[in-house]
């Protein structure tokens, strides 16, 4: 288990953190994000889309629950399970981003993650903390077989 700390002063760190995992993570990364409301995972995923050279406004998909962008680098699939409980998270079908079934691999973040029925057997968790500063500490635990991608950053 790799485990890296990043101290997030604002949010464009948060978003430049973002930056550099888009330009890093290899397809079929899945990057659970947990974090209380606010605490920044939509602008981190915001950067990673920026990263991934994708143009397309990222925005949050509570309502949608999964949105796809396909023409970065490689594809993002940015889910949000904020609303669903734990069984209705299995009708989505999470698992078929990150087993690459009848989609591209690429990048699997899922906000609210802590929500799965379900972990997948490799993947990222990051975790954002919020600072008496009201900065953010993020932590990045891999889960599986993760051996030299923290280099990358």
């Amino acid at each position: 288990m790799t485990l890296l700390t990043y101290d997030l002063p604002d949010p464009a760190a948060t978003h430049a953190l973002g930056v550099s995992l888009g330009r890093s993570l290899p397809p079929s990364t899945v990057l659970l994000l947990e974090g209380n409301l606010g605490s920044g995972k939509t602008t981190l995923v915001q950067g990673i889309g920026v990263g991934l050279g994708i143009v397309d406004p990222i925005v949050s998909p509570t309502f949608t629950l999964i949105n796809e962008y396909l023409e970065g680098r490689i594809p993002l699939y940015h889910s949000d399970l904020y609303r669903l409980q734990p069984n209705e998270v299995v009708d989505l079908n999470l698992q078929s981003y990150w087993q690459g079934i009848e989609v591209a691999p690429g990048i699997v973040a899922i906000e609210w993650s802590e929500r799965l029925p379900m972990l997948p057997p490799r993947y990222l968790l990051l975790q954002l903390v919020p600072t008496a500063q009201g900065g953010r500490v993020a932590t990045i635990k891999g889960v599986g077989d993760w051996q030299g991608w923290s280099a990358k950053l």
